[in-house]
């Protein structure tokens, strides 16, 4: 048996301790090119026996770290590396996510040699003093271009911090973009970079992998990929999908067709994850649902279609997806399903790769090519017959417990577990609480209670008892008048006893009670007589309508009438000089005028200022003061010398003497004749 080139290229430069970026395609042993030098530089006690190694250079430290993207690759490297390491006992131990703490802090307390771990919990687990890297010899990065896509470089770089500074770096992956590159620059010493070439010469992919791209409509994808997974010779198959909703909803409707499939994506929890991939590897599922998590690393063995379900972003992707088939010299075949919107990006992909595929044949799931090309018998439907459902099936893979920290639940998720778990439930132990039931505000009686209350029959009072009063009802609508309550109990005699004796004493009072106030138009519960329990006694009639009380006019004071008396034109007075008021008054004008007044209403004076008219007796009474008042002169708003005071005395002398004028006030209303 023959090593891959990758192997023998990688084995001599890594042994002697150097730096090393390997690059090689899928499936061509990197895992064992990286994992056996990595094994070789870990002290054991194997070696202490064997001479060697010296005592002291035994820890219980971890010696070797591998750092991986997904934790599907953690898993499967910790088994492979376990593998490797079985004749020496070498301890390996996988730190992922999704798992309880304890076991895993439990088993670094033990001691362990080799780590193979995700970022997230090696950096939580180192955060907590719980894990010790500066012990470590060498550091692995496996699918390092996967961890710069996924933004994993900020956690890579803290978990190089806590490192020795002189260790031994392996960078391994598909594909070394000039991020990866970068990174070896800045944290390796001299790295070897070692490209291997398989001897089918240059190409992307293996040339075992046989390829088929079809233009697919997205309605018909489900009826096309199950006409495919029934073709002569199909083992174990793979679809990838771009979304997790979309991968649950392909594995759903292909269990329903009848395959045994199962789901691997991020929305489910690492129990259901771990369950569906067992039972890919065992047998028991044949048809395994994923997205790209899955498309990373894992290596099962008897995988022979791959189908991409949806067309991947970039090439690296596809490398990756088809990768998964034709592994380790084994042919495989990989079928891309290309939607006419997807068109664009797999022309750029068909590109990259230098495929013959820039035109994707337009196919249906009956369409005769695809039945020759994929060997699918004819008559092939897409339910598959009953007979060929051999598989036990994802129900019969164990669910184990995981102690699951940070499951999203979904379909098989913590959710799932729990239903799967399940315990019966324990019987009860405590009596069932008891209900009281009353009536009107008093409990019933012990038979009472016992009697359901479709089936509950009017029971006639003992002797000593008081008579029991009708419940009383809550409704929006008026209360019964108790008039109608004695020709309800003449007509229902068997409950007459119940009844009447309450109505017979609600009548006078209801007669003698004042009249009730208007129904409001709130919410209130109106207050009214006891009704007859209308569960023992029926109405007799309906009951009649009460009249509206009418509403209470209150009676004011009329008030005057402005429009009775005939309009009269407002005359606009106009501003009086000096000249007209100190003409005299005729006594033909005095008389009209005071006509004039007596016939016409007295009106208020439609003053311009805002003065109340309370004021005007003090007004009058400081004109009166005023006038006994020495005589002042008139405060002028000018700047007059004083010598203008005497002439100001001589003009109030004459003023006073002369007729009586009415003040000129700065406002425009009209003087008042003196005698009004």
């Amino acid at each position: 048996m023959s090593p891959f080139p990758i192997q023998e290229m990688t084995l001599p430069v890594a042994l002697s301790g150097t730096d090393v970026i390997g690059q090689a395609k899928t499936g061509t042993g990197k895992t064992l090119g990286f994992g056996l030098p990595l094994l070789e530089r870990v002290v054991v006690p194997a070696d202490v026996e064997a001479g060697r190694a010296t005592p002291d250079q035994l820890t219980d430290a971890p010696q070797a770290l591998v750092v991986v993207p997904t934790r599907e690759l953690c898993t499967q490297v910790t088994n492979d590396l376990l593998t490797a390491g079985k004749v020496r006992n070498v301890r390996v131990l996988a730190i992922y996510g999704g798992r309880a703490y304890e076991p895993q802090v439990e088993a670094l307390n033990k001691g362990v040699d080799v780590i193979v771990g995700t970022p997230g919990r090696l950096l939580d687990l180192a955060g907590q003093k719980k894990l010790d890297l500066s012990r470590v010899r060498a550091l692995v990065l496996d699918e390092a271009d996967e961890m710069l896509d996924l933004g994993f470089l900020p956690d890579v770089e803290k978990i190089m911090a806590h490192l020795p500074a002189k260790r031994q770096t392996m960078l391994f992956s598909a594909t070394m973009p000039g991020a990866v590159i970068g990174l070896a620059r800045r944290y390796m010493t001299q790295p070897t970079h070692i490209r291997a070439v398989s001897e089918d010469g240059e190409g992307a992919t293996v040339a075992n992998i046989t390829q088929h791209v079809f233009r697919a409509h997205n309605m018909d994808k489900p009826e096309l990929v199950s006409r495919i997974l029934q073709a002569e010779g199909r083992g174990l198959a793979m679809i990838f999908c771009r979304t997790k909703r979309t991968a649950a909803d392909i594995a759903e409707q292909l269990e329903r067709r009848g395959f045994a499939s199962g789901a691997v994506h991020g929305d489910l929890g690492q129990g259901a994850r771990e369950q569906a991939l067992r039972a890919f590897r065992n047998g028991k599922v044949d048809v395994l649902v994923c997205t790209d998590v899955a498309a990373r690393g894992i290596d099962v063995e008897g995988v022979t279609h791959v189908i991409n379900y949806q067309t991947p972003e970039d090439e690296k992707t596809f490398l990756h997806r088809v990768g998964r088939t034709g592994r380790a010299g084994n042919k495989g075949i990989a079928v891309t399903l290309v939607d006419w919107d997807d068109i664009p990006r797999w022309q750029l992909i068909n590109k990259a790769l230098e495929l013959d595929f820039h035109e994707p044949v337009e196919t249906y799931s009956t369409s005769p090519h695809l039945f020759e090309q994929l060997n699918i018998p004819a008559g092939t439907k897409g339910i598959l017959p009953r007979a060929e459902r051999t598989r036990a099936g994802l129900k019969a893979e164990d669910l184990e417990d995981l102690g699951e920290t940070g499951g999203r639940g979904g379909r098989g998720g913590r959710s799932a577990q729990a239903a799967t778990v399940t315990e019966e439930r324990p019987a009860r132990t405590r009596t069932p609480r008891q209900r009281r039931r009353t009536r009107g505000g008093s409990e019933l009686g012990a038979e009472q209670a016992a009697v359901s209350p479709v089936a509950e029959a009017p029971q006639e009072p003992a002797a000593g008892d008081e008579p029991r009063r009708p419940r009383r009802r809550r409704t929006r609508v008026g209360a019964v008048p108790v008039q109608s309550a004695p020709a309800a109990v003449a007509e229902a005699p068997v409950a007459a006893p119940v009844v009447a004796a309450p109505v017979a004493e609600a009548a006078p009072v209801a007669e003698e009670a004042p009249a009730k106030p208007k129904r409001t138009r709130t919410r209130k519960v109106v207050q009214s007589a006891p009704e007859p329990d209308f569960q023992t006694v029926p109405l007799a009639e309906p009951a009649p309508v009460r009249a509206r009380r009418p509403r209470r006019i209150v009676e004011t004071a009329p008030e005057p009438d402005f429009q009775m008396a005939p309009p009269v034109e407002p005359v606009r007075a106009r501003r009086t000089t000096r000249k007209a008021a100190a003409a005299p008054v005729t006594p033909v004008a005095e008389a009209a005028a005071v006509a004039v007044a007596e016939e016409a209403p007295a009106k208020p004076k439609r003053t311009r200022t805002r003065k109340v008219a309370e004021a005007a007796p003090v007004a009058a009474e400081a004109a009166v003061a005023a006038e006994e008042a020495p005589a002042k002169p008139k405060r002028t708003r000018t700047r007059k010398a004083a010598e203008a005071a005497p002439v100001a005395a001589e003009a109030a002398v004459a003023a006073e003497e002369a007729p009586a004028k009415p003040k000129r006030t700065r406002t425009r209303k009209v003087a008042a004749a003196p005698e009004a």
